[in-house]
């Protein structure tokens, strides 16, 4: 069976359990056609815009 040779510290124990591990939120991206914030690569919300096209219509 698999043990552990040696005992964990307890400073190691939490290290690992720490919230150094956590995700960063995902960065936004100033839209150049309206200025809104969305996610990166994606259609812009507010206008409908994606790399300087109109890929949805939205209403006026």
């Amino acid at each position: 069976m698999a043990v552990p040779k040696r005992k964990v510290s307890k400073a190691r124990r939490d290290k690992r359990r720490s919230n150094v591990w956590k995700l960063q939120l995902p960065s936004m991206a100033k839209c150049p056609k309206c200025g809104a914030y969305n996610l990166n690569y994606r259609v812009c919300s507010e206008c409908g815009h994606y790399k300087g096209k109109e890929v949805v219509k939205t209403e006026a």
